[in-house]
């Protein structure tokens, strides 16, 4: 198998408007907009071609961990340390001009960790109460409640088919999730440390888990097993996010220490790294035609990389 060529995306848009830690991004499924989430306690939405925001949308809590764009780009949901997820309509508009509230989904005895939705009537969370739970979202309503984990959940990743899903806690562990039924199929061991993030790839069989252990490896889930294991030159931080490319052959992971990091996928070599933020990166997000990438930081930047 021949060698990929070194990853040399530049960066093409800095998203400025936060004035706070930016903590995490979420693609649109038109792969045009991204939500992006701060401590400053606001949403915004951004034209990720212009670079323009979109909307802003002001928060009740200003602790947000998490955000989520719906497929269909028409709902935002967002939580973090208020216990709750909030869902907002895009396309509707309140007296004050601003986004619509239309859920407030409550019952969490921890953060909110991660959220992604289903489908614009359905939705999953992951939270510091070890919990996942499924919500119908026109209902207000869990229809599902699952004892997730032996510690907080840290990432939530859906299957490229939405019928299946992957979670990553800080009891080191990975677990696969049928979104139909309350068990878990699989568990997967190897990190060292909390799992911060877990990505499906695009095939649907295995997936990418980074953490702070300072690697990234690669489960499959047939064999049932770790395929692989990633690490940085010098070995100087551990990873708070990661994804895949849509070919499945690069894995991106942000570091703790400013940087991105790209890997082979198929043969562990370390590809290249990203240099545009002053601080740690929090949050990576490939949008779903896989032709750019957004970041954000602690520096109060998003960055996009095409």
């Amino acid at each position: 198998m021949a060698d990929i060529p070194k990853i040399r995306w530049s960066c093409k848009k800095s998203l400025k408007g936060h004035i706070n830690k930016v903590n995490s991004v979420h693609f649109s499924g038109d792969s045009r907009h991204c939500v992006t989430g701060s401590l400053d306690g606001k949403l915004i939405i951004w034209d990720t071609y212009s670079g323009n925001k979109v909307q802003v949308i002001p928060l009740r809590s200003a602790w947000v961990m998490t955000v989520a764009f719906s497929p269909s780009g028409n709902f935002v949901a967002c939580g973090g340390m208020d216990n709750q997820c909030t869902i907002y309509d895009v396309n509707n508009r309140d007296s004050s001009g601003v986004a619509k509230m239309v859920r407030e989904l409550m019952g969490y005895e921890g953060f909110l960790s991660s959220c992604r939705f289903l489908d614009d009537g359905h939705l999953i969370t992951g939270s510091g109460d070890m919990k996942i739970c499924h919500w119908d979202i026109e209902k207000g309503q869990k229809t599902m409640d699952i004892n997730g984990h032996a510690g907080d959940i840290a990432g939530l990743c859906l299957s490229p088919d939405m019928n299946s899903y992957v979670t990553g806690s800080v009891d080191k562990t990975c677990k696969l999730w049928d979104v139909r039924d309350q068990g878990h199929k699989q568990m997967f061991f190897g990190h060292e440390m909390d799992v911060a993030s877990v990505y499906y790839h695009p095939n649907g069989q295995a997936f990418a888990t980074c953490s702070e252990d300072k690697t990234c490896r690669m489960f499959d889930i047939r064999a049932d097993q770790e395929l692989c294991q990633y690490e940085a030159p010098g070995k100087n931080a551990g990873f708070t996010s990661c994804v895949l490319s849509s070919s499945g052959r690069y894995l991106i992971a942000s570091a703790i220490e400013n940087g991105i990091h790209a890997w082979d996928a198929m043969k562990g070599t370390h590809n290249g790294i990203l240099n545009a933020h002053e601080n740690r990166v929090t949050c990576i997000s490939i949008t779903p035609n896989g032709m750019a990438l957004a970041s954000t930081s602690w520096d109060q930047y998003g960055k996009v990389w095409v």
